[in-house]
């Protein structure tokens, strides 16, 4: 090979590479900003796993060699969607106060932004001052050293209602946030991200298992963009809530809507076969697929050859399974 063929081979590789590796970064620290892109953009991989809380990132295998094309495509794209991280912002615009006959609380409306994105991609929760301080407690207890530094806003003997105390909590609370948010083991964390996503996903449970599936549906589909986006690390977190999404379509007589939801929940347990939704789902999708029309074949072959492998037990419906998520 001579020398202008050789080069123009090395520039496209490192275009190719280039390509794949350079992805936006998560609140970065005054030592990330110095490491090379590349390096920044899968260290969430590489730093102190004894400290991740979500685990499952790591035991990814290679590939099965019985994979079709497109479940191979899929299984690559979930790989690199791993190592992307997506930096959010925090605003709180308003609250307002409840009053109970017994209590009276203001409510905080935060608004969680993805960076570069448009409205569509904003997920809206409210929350209480005493929510902040048991995520205070919380993560103070694990996370001692983090913390050591951060304040969060006191509680006053009086004036707790006034325009005053509310506009100063709003912005600490903000601060607050965009801290925490700003180190990776405590936005990785399960407390960090149950205080952001556990209340709705109790009230959508709550409503699954009373048979209110439009209810449930609607605040699942509102909560799974910013589970999704807030455990980017951990595909294999979102799987309940993506069959719950099935279960929900299902029984609401939308066959093809389950089937979508159910394919995403599949891609993401390729690797995983003995997660607890793995054969649940399988029999589920079996059954959407022959009411629609489509291959079930795969994914009886899947299930038989699971079964084969494994000692026979008892496992549940899918649905059985969704309703015992979030009980108290």
């Amino acid at each position: 090979m001579d020398q202008d063929s050789h080069c123009t081979a090395e520039k496209e590789l490192l275009e190719g590479v280039s390509r794949i590796t350079t992805f936006s970064t998560t609140s970065p620290s005054d030592e990330e900003e110095n490491q090379p892109k590349a390096e920044i953009s899968c260290q969430v991989r590489k730093e102190n796993p004894e400290k991740d809380d979500l685990q499952d990132s790591k035991t990814t295998l290679s590939p099965n060699s019985s994979m079709t094309t497109k479940e191979l495509q899929e299984y690559w794209r979930n790989e690199k969607s791993q190592c992307r991280q997506v930096k959010l912002l925090f605003e709180i615009p308003s609250t307002r106060i409840v009053e109970h006959h017994l209590s009276k609380y203001v409510m905080y409306k935060i608004i969680i932004l993805q960076t570069g994105s448009f409205d569509n991609n904003k997920s809206v929760i409210e929350r209480r001052y005493s929510d902040f301080e048991k995520l205070h407690r919380n993560l103070l207890e694990e996370f001692s050293e983090e913390m050591e530094d951060v304040t969060f806003p006191k509680k006053t003997l009086t004036g707790n209602f006034t325009e005053e105390i509310i506009n100063e909590r709003k912005l600490a609370f903000k601060d607050y946030l965009r801290l925490l948010y700003s180190m990776k083991y405590i936005r990785r964390s399960k407390k960090f991200i149950d205080f952001l996503t556990r209340p709705e996903l109790q009230e959508a449970y709550g409503c699954l298992r009373g048979g209110q599936y439009t209810k449930a549906l609607e605040i699942l589909l509102e909560v799974i963009g910013l589970q999704e986006r807030l455990t980017r690390g951990n595909p294999v977190a979102i799987v309940p809530t993506l069959c719950a999404i099935v279960v929900c379509h299902k029984d609401l007589e939308n066959p093809a809507s389950a089937f979508e939801y159910g394919e995403k929940a599949l891609s993401r347990l390729r690797v995983h076969t003995s997660h607890r939704y793995y054969i649940p789902l399988l029999e589920t999708m079996i059954t959407l697929a022959y009411e629609l029309g489509k291959d079930f074949l795969s994914l009886q072959e899947k299930l038989e050859e699971w079964k084969t492998k494994k000692d026979p037990i008892r496992v549940f419906t899918l649905k059985e399974l969704a309703v015992r998520e979030y009980v108290q």
